[in-house]
């Protein structure tokens, strides 16, 4: 199945250049590809790193859950560090299981692991900050 893929150049970081890349899977990016038929939904799935965002529009049978979407989108082939066992999933920020169901407009947000706990981390600068 042919893609049509669009990039969007959404800023620099240092010397490397952040993009998201949009992806469609089921033909031509256009208006028309965003209306719901009676047998399916658009949605679309999201993953970013700090040196690369990837979002993907995605045709999907009605019924479908997140991890249908996540499958799917081909995110686990260009990105292996995801792991559904690990990673957190949500829709639209607000986090979610892996067999929620899907509506159409949807986007799926596939989440990284935090590498320090945000609370600690403030108390560790609140100690470092009362012994000076």
């Amino acid at each position: 199945m042919d893609s049509d893929k669009l990039s969007i150049e959404v800023g620099q970081h240092s010397d490397k250049l952040s993009s998201i890349e949009v992806v469609e899977s089921s033909g031509k990016l256009s208006p028309e590809a965003v209306v719901q038929s009676e047998e399916s939904l658009q949605v679309e799935v999201a993953y970013a790193r700090p040196d690369k965002q990837k979002l993907m529009a995605i045709t999907l049978p009605l019924g479908a859950t997140i991890e249908d979407a996540v499958h799917r989108s081909g995110m686990l082939r260009h990105f292996p560090e995801i792991n559904l066992a690990v990673n957190q999933v949500g829709i639209f920020g607000k986090l979610a299981k892996l067999d929620t169901r899907l509506r159409n407009g949807d986007r799926v947000e596939i989440y990284r692991p935090l590498v320090a706990d945000p609370k600690e981390m403030r108390r560790q600068r609140a100690l470092q900050g009362k012994k000076i």
